[in-house]
């Protein structure tokens, strides 16, 4: 419910406040006196357009707010745009400077317009004469069908969520699966060009080793044999050497025991020379030049090189990469059977949800005529001669699937006989606009069902502006009546220039201009009985109130009671 509004430096208006309550809300005042301009200043805080214009001329800049009684709703749009919901009551403020730009508030806290356009449906519904503000589209009108005939969506939401869920982690996957199967034959390739190698750990280092003695076998001959005869074979080989002084030691030792350890030592050395003599004689005797094997060991080194150039520094390393790679392969097998199984899940929550999509169409479509047939009714005993339908249109291709269900909603009306059908969006008349929306919202409200779910809650202020253009008589009570109705639900404001609404008023406010020193100013006063009385009775007789009037009004009041 809205609780107050206020305006400063608003078009005519200095400083006006006006705390509105429970039921029905008239404003009534002189043509021009500004009634209306209240009703664009609270379009103006539902996310309305501003401009510079309306800044009252002398001032800088104009100040719209207004507080609401806050709803879960509100405070859920408050929470997802990182606003402290701050209580019970919803505090908007919005700022138009002379240069063009502004400042938006909520709950004091620096905020955008986009924020006023998603409080605007949990808050207020707002028709103005110029344009159908709160957003009633498709979605709008899709929500006024649901609460008619009480369809719940929770059903189909949950149903659509799964599938939506489902949908995405498959694609997901199968995104990044094309990715991984374009990799999977590099890493096929890969795995199998290390495999064919048949690697062997340190194998590069022993075929350095072996590819070295290959290509210097003629040296390593020459040293080894060079090293025989120098230590054994030749005449002045060392074993010959040491042979010669291990005798004249020996002699030495047989007449000074001093010198037998050094024969000791002699006859080792001696064996130590024997011993590395024969092992340069086997190495020369096993040394071959071979060509054959020198290219061979050359072709595999050249093999393992290409290798570790991409796969590792070492083959330890290129071995380990075979590893990873088998391993890689191994799980593109394994998504094999994750993408399998979220197919299925994809399957079954596509069927769920067009079970539950289905379900809910043919209950919008059964209600769509029944609310064509009421609402045509109300329509029309507010001074219209109106044709008026609700198509319910499954639009069953996935492109179309959302939270609500598969169904485009819309309302059609032709005002004139003999016209065709239109969307209520073309409705060229904003009092005819604004009596249509009062028939949906009695007809709705006259046939919901009073069990009200948070989804289908309708907003809980509604605003009419100059709904009684082009109507008198039985035409304007029947307005009033289904006003006071309306409100019986919930909140509503209207601006009427007619005796017969006024009198069916809950809070009736006057708005009227005063000349206060030079400058006309727009003042908004609630009047108490007696002045409700003066007023009313002002619009039956006009700018002389006669005794008659006051009398007619006072029964008007009564009755409407």
């Amino acid at each position: 419910m809205l609780l107050e509004l206020r305006a400063e430096n608003y078009a005519v208006i200095d400083h006006a406040i006006a705390e509105f309550g429970p039921g029905l809300n008239l404003l009534t005042g002189e043509t021009g006196a500004g009634k209306s301009i209240l009703v664009d200043a609270l379009a103006l805080l539902m996310g309305g357009k501003a401009s510079s214009e309306v800044v009252r001329h002398g001032a800088e800049k104009a100040v719209v707010a207004c507080v609401f009684e806050s709803t879960p709703g509100a405070e859920a749009v408050l929470e997802a745009n990182g606003i402290d919901p701050g209580g019970v009551e919803i505090i908007l403020r919005r700022e138009v400077l002379l240069a063009g730009k502004g400042r938006v508030f909520v709950n004091n806290q620096p905020a955008t317009v986009a924020v006023l356009k998603q409080l605007a449906p949990e808050l207020a519904l707002v028709h103005a004469q110029s344009e159908t503000l709160g957003s009633f589209d498709q979605a709008q009108q899709r929500t006024l069908l649901d609460r008619f005939a009480s369809i719940a969506t929770a059903e189909v939401a949950a149903a659509y969520a799964r599938w939506k869920q489902a949908a995405e982690k498959l694609a997901a996957l199968e995104q990044g699966e094309q990715e991984r199967l374009r990799m999977a034959d590099l890493w096929s390739y890969q795995h199998r060009e290390i495999c064919d190698a048949q690697l062997r750990a340190d194998e590069d280092i022993e075929l350095e080793a072996e590819k070295r003695r290959l290509a210097n076998a003629e040296k390593l001959y020459a040293a080894a044999m060079g090293a025989f005869d120098q230590l054994y074979e030749g005449s002045a080989s060392a074993e010959a050497a040491l042979g010669a002084a291990l005798r004249n030691v020996e002699e030495l030792a047989r007449f000074d025991a001093r010198f037998a350890d050094a024969v000791q030592q002699l006859i080792s050395a001696r064996a130590i020379v024997d011993d590395v003599a024969e092992r340069v004689r086997d190495y020369g005797g096993g040394v071959q030049a071979s060509p054959e094997r020198l290219a061979e060991i050359e072709d595999r080194l050249a093999a393992l090189d290409r290798l570790k150039r991409k796969y590792g520094a070492t083959v330890a390393e290129v071995m380990a990469f075979g590893e990873v790679v088998a391993a890689r392969l191994a799980e593109v097998e394994d998504r094999e059977s994750i993408l399998k199984q979220w197919k299925q899940e994809l399957a079954q929550a596509r069927a769920g949800y067009a079970a539950a999509a289905e379900s809910v169409s043919r209950a919008r479509q059964a209600a769509a005529a029944r609310l064509a047939t009421l609402a045509e009714k109300q329509i029309n005993e507010l001074a219209m001669k109106a044709r008026f339908a609700v198509a319910a249109t499954p639009r069953a291709e996935e492109a179309n699937w959302a939270a609500h269900g598969w169904d485009a909603v819309e309302y059609r009306i032709a005002t004139n006989v003999g016209e065709p059908l239109k969307a209520l969006d073309e409705i060229a008349s904003g009092g005819e606009m604004s009596r249509v929306m009062l028939a949906l919202k009695v007809t709705v409200e006259e046939g919901a069902d009073k069990r009200k779910s948070s989804e289908t809650a309708a907003p809980r202020t509604l605003v009419f502006d100059e709904i009684d253009i082009g109507i008198g008589g039985r035409a304007a009570e029947a307005v009033g009546q289904k006003l006071k109705a309306l409100s019986r639900a919930q909140q509503v404001l209207c601006v009427t220039h007619l005796p017969q609404i006024a009198a069916f008023a809950d809070q009736h406010f006057l708005i009227e201009k005063q000349e206060v020193e030079g400058r006309t100013k727009t003042q908004v006063r609630l009047l108490d009985d007696a002045s409700r009385v003066q007023e009313v009775a002002r619009m039956l007789s006009g700018a002389v109130v006669t005794r008659a009037s006051e009398l007619h009004a006072g029964q008007m009041i009564a009755a409407s009671r």
